[in-house]
């Protein structure tokens, strides 16, 4: 396989990597013998991620399956985050070259089964050698994952999450910004539905406020999951962002391999006032980053839809 063949087929697996409202917020360039990655800010979302901090960690998730992707073909890489100050956007270069990470090589395989399953999980229990081998696994990204056991705390989790739902469906510009992507299948990215349902669900988002309902719903997610668990990093600055989105994908691809899928409850984390409190239900110092919540899927779903390579790779 030639060099140019090689990084694009990264790529393909790089591209696969979970984002928030699937907006697939990354652009590539390809050099000689890198892969430079961008944030594409024109897919940000202002409303739900003022920051761009879940953005970020959107971006790192692609990184990994990159890094992922080439140990699993026996290749080395060596990456660097923010190698250019002056180029805000330009989050990652990996370069082939190095040692295999053999601590990824296994991972390949799991890259396309990885699912975002947002259902109820069946009633088994996840072992505590999957869960310590999951903490192993942040911990090599430099983040944490800390599950919370008790039931106290699992339902003070579930209560502000459902706070959460509450203030993010209450603001008339976060409804906008949902229904705007709400796209059909066939687009490529964005919250997928019938293509028919598309402009009267996209009209209902933003006409009613329907957090008391959602949040209900996510409620019964929240305390039915088998597991539940902080993803979080000891600061909250760039680097911090993109080491949690690459421990969050090794999370979530090792879960894959153990016949695990998780979802995302992050109202109580992107609500800034219910972050702290999130924070002082765990025993570990830091910021939260992602809430998952981790199970048994009960049926098999269908990945959610991608763009092609040529719409995210500028040559």
């Amino acid at each position: 396989m030639q060099k140019e063949e090689f990084l694009k087929d990264l790529l393909s697996q790089a591209m696969l990597a979970p984002s928030s409202h699937n907006t697939q917020p990354w652009v590539f360039k390809l050099g000689d013998d890198k892969i430079s990655l961008y944030a594409d800010r024109t897919r940000a979302l202002p409303a739900n991620d003022p920051d761009d901090r879940e953005l970020t960690i959107s971006c790192a998730c692609a990184l990994l399956n990159a890094r992922a992707a080439a140990a699993a073909r026996g290749v080395g890489v060596r990456m660097t985050l923010l190698p250019d100050p002056q180029e805000e956007d330009l989050l990652a270069e990996i370069r082939v070259g190095g040692d295999v990470e053999s601590g990824l090589s296994s991972l390949g395989n799991s890259i396309p089964n990885r699912r975002t399953y947002r259902k109820q999980f069946d009633g088994r229990e996840v072992s505590a050698d999957a869960l310590d081998r999951l903490r192993d696994e942040a911990a090599a990204e430099q983040a944490w994952l800390e599950p919370i056991i008790d039931e106290r705390s699992r339902q003070i989790t579930a209560d502000l999450v459902t706070e959460g739902d509450a203030a993010q469906w209450a603001d008339p510009t976060w409804r906008r910004e949902l229904a705007a992507w709400m796209h059909p299948r066939r687009s490529g990215d964005g919250l997928t539905l019938p293509w028919l349902t598309v402009p009267i669900a996209r009209i209902v988002v933003r006409t009613f406020d329907m957090g008391n309902g959602v949040g209900a719903r996510d409620h019964a997610l929240a305390e039915g999951s088998p597991v539940l668990a902080v993803l979080g990093t000891e600061g909250d600055n760039e680097t911090d962002w993109l080491n949690a989105g690459q421990a969050l994908e090794r999370v979530l691809l090792v879960a894959t391999g153990f016949g695990l899928q998780a979802s995302y409850l992050n109202q109580a984390i992107q609500v800034p006032r219910l972050r702290p409190k999130l924070q002082n239900l765990i025993n570990h110092e830091g910021y939260p980053q992602v809430l998952l919540r981790l199970g048994y899927p009960q049926d098999e779903i269908t990945a959610a839809p991608r763009r092609p390579l040529a719409e995210v790779l500028e040559e």
